[in-house]
């Protein structure tokens, strides 16, 4: 119980620096280095005027100046409608770029206002690649306007067939900051980081309806060293999703709900040789989410998810709090086949809370390629319902689990040591 109450009053300590009272935003007073202002580019601001000539302008002149750090400002108290857009470092003279983001950028509420991008269906809104140094940030938010892209479907409308827009993507870039904005509604995932390292994100609050379909807070890609902190996430998906090349990410103090837990994976769709290693999840609260910390992997791929740690974690009210599953299958049907990534070294220490489902604990794993080295620790996980119990199921996993884990995981092996 002691435990308990120090964890519980570590992640609430967090929320007065989460909350707008307790921030400290970056402002451009005493800033080094010009300042481009959209609205001196003839942007409008208006909310209905397409602005986004005005921001290629800004952009271009940004990208241009001699300051060894120049500022692109997008002002308080203004909307400013984007078509999908693109920030390329490239060929910017200064490697210390900051994007000041204190208005709101909102995208067409219309899927099909929305411009292409070369000619075919845009996979993001606005995207910053090629970067040596950025600094997005701000008091502002991005609102992606997706609710009418959830709505539609292949089978009635042709616009949406393969995949909708990211709302922002950070990708081929290193040493990027991303701090304090506030993400809504984007038509799928809400930030993607891609081929990208050294990446920091702190402060954010990411919000989408919790029935929103494929709206993950922030999806990681062939990334590495990234580091997500004090954010609230609250949407329909994963709250933080790790794909493939994926490693040393730190996933720390962050407000989970509604929405799927964090997740790494899925791996090894289609046969697929995928990595991810070197994942730290720390000092996270989910509120009633449809999973917690969970690894999903396909029938038939390759590849490995290791060295990984879960812990300092609550759980209020979650659906499946802790899940491996080597058979991952979103389908009605699958094919049982014999490869399968390979999970091992992973490690649950300090969780607790409570479960709105039977199964607490549910690792799946593959006959051919067990899971190794799971190792439990101070884990208590009891039913939303007091009157109910948990439990837990457990398939060709070897490890190690210390005599309080609750509820008991029967296929590993109790070590008072642990």
């Amino acid at each position: 119980m002691a435990n308990y109450v120090a964890v519980l009053f570590l992640l609430l300590s967090t929320q007065c620096f989460l909350s707008a009272h307790c921030r400290h935003f970056p402002s451009n007073q005493g800033a080094i280095g010009d300042v481009f202002d959209v609205l001196n580019y003839g942007a409008a601001g208006d909310g209905h005027t397409d602005d986004t000539q005005a921001f290629k302008d800004a952009w271009k002149a940004t990208c241009k100046s001699s300051s060894s750090s120049p500022t692109m400002h997008v002002p308080h108290d203004k909307s400013f409608k984007l078509q999908p857009l693109t920030f390329s470092g490239e060929i910017c003279k200064s490697n210390s770029i900051t994007f000041q983001i204190d208005g709101h950028l909102v995208a067409p509420r219309d899927p099909h206002a929305w411009n292409t991008c070369g000619g075919s269906k845009c996979r993001q809104w606005i995207q910053f690649k090629k970067f040596g140094g950025l600094f997005i940030r701000g008091v502002g938010s991005i609102n992606g306007q997706g609710s009418n892209w959830w709505k539609l479907s292949c089978k009635h409308d042709k616009i949406v067939c393969g995949k909708k827009p990211t709302g922002l993507v950070v990708a081929n870039s290193n040493n990027v900051h991303i701090d304090d904005l506030t993400f809504e509604d984007s038509p799928q995932m809400h930030i993607a980081f891609e081929r990208s390292t050294n990446i920091e994100a702190t402060n954010l609050t990411i919000m989408a309806p919790g029935n929103s379909p494929n709206t993950d807070g922030i999806h990681i890609q062939h990334s590495s060293n990234v580091s997500i902190a004090h954010s609230i996430i609250s949407t329909g998906d994963d709250c933080v999703s790790i794909g493939d090349g994926s490693s040393h990410l730190n996933i720390t103090n962050i407000f989970c709900g509604p929405g799927h837990g964090i997740s790494i994976g899925s791996l090894g769709m289609k046969g697929r040789n995928e990595k991810v290693e070197f994942v730290h999840v720390n000092n996270v609260s989910f509120t009633e989410t449809q999973n917690g910390v969970r690894i999903k992997t396909w029938q038939g791929g390759k590849g490995y998810a290791r060295h990984i740690v879960f812990e300092n974690i609550i759980f209020q009210g979650s659906y499946n709090p802790i899940v491996i599953d080597q058979y991952y299958c979103p389908h009605k049907h699958c094919k049982n086949k014999t490869l399968a990534v390979k999970i091992s070294d992973v490690t649950y220490n300090h969780i607790l809370g409570t479960s709105n489902g039977e199964t607490a604990v549910a690792f799946s794993c593959s006959t051919s390629t067990p899971c190794k080295n799971i190792i439990m620790k101070d884990i208590h996980l009891g039913h939303v319902k007091h009157e109910k119990k948990t439990s837990s199921y457990c398939s060709n996993v070897r490890g190690t689990a210390d005599p309080g884990v609750f509820p008991k995981v029967s296929c590993l092996q109790v070590d008072e040591n642990v």
